[in-house]
């Protein structure tokens, strides 16, 4: 990964941010204007201004210059684990901070086969037991075959929006979704071809190679 290919370019906002932020903003305003008035009100508004500052930046949505490779990183963050599962594949668990920019991206190109909602807990992402959380189970259909990503929901994190549904053709990067504060992404490498990325690697949505050539 270049340092050049992981700068952001134009930021957005995230998709599927409206219920959170809009109403945040509107009372931020209003006791601004409220707070002209009468200073008692600052003590609402100077925390609320604060919080829609911070949304502003947890929701926001980058573009980016794609990475080279035939995997790459759906999320922003750190590799948790890379572990060996029983059916030959390989397991890597990206955790996502709050400072993470919380857009997921297509690993590589494809159809989406399925997009399905598994009901769960709410753990601390980084709790091993926290593949047991609320989450939402992707299948592409790739030249690779088929590839599974799993986005879950943390502690904080309880709200996961996909972009797409099942049927949707993607481009490599694309993205595909969004959850909201704190979480895990997790992507499971086909038998036979090994992780390019261990634990305690950062890595970047669309830019971080994670398989071996």
């Amino acid at each position: 990964m270049s340092v050049d290919s992981a700068k952001p370019g134009r930021v957005r906002l995230a998709r599927g941010v409206s219920p959170w932020l809009f109403p945040t903003a509107a009372a931020a305003a209003a006791t601004a204007l409220l707070a002209r008035r009468d200073r008692r009100w600052a003590l609402a508004a100077v925390p609320l201004g604060a919080l829609t500052g911070g949304m502003l930046w947890f929701f926001r949505d980058p573009d980016r210059r794609p990475g080279e490779g035939r995997i790459l990183s759906p999320a922003d963050g750190v590799v948790q684990s890379v572990d060996p599962w029983p059916d030959g594949r390989t397991r890597v668990a990206i955790f996502m901070s709050p400072l993470n920019v919380h857009v997921n991206r297509a690993p590589l190109a494809g159809n989406v086969t399925s997009v399905q909602h598994v009901p769960g807990g709410f753990l601390p992402a980084f709790n091993k037991d926290s593949d047991q959380n609320e989450r939402v189970v992707w299948h592409f259909e790739t030249a690779l075959g088929d590839i599974e990503m799993v986005q879950i929901a943390g502690a904080v994190a309880r709200r996961i929006v996909p972009y797409l549904t099942a049927g949707a053709k993607v481009t490599q990067t694309e993205r595909i979704g969004l959850i909201r504060f704190g979480s895990r992404v997790d992507i499971y490498l086909p038998e036979g071809i090994s992780p390019a990325v261990s634990v305690g690697e950062k890595t970047v949505a669309g830019v971080t190679r994670i398989d071996h050539s």
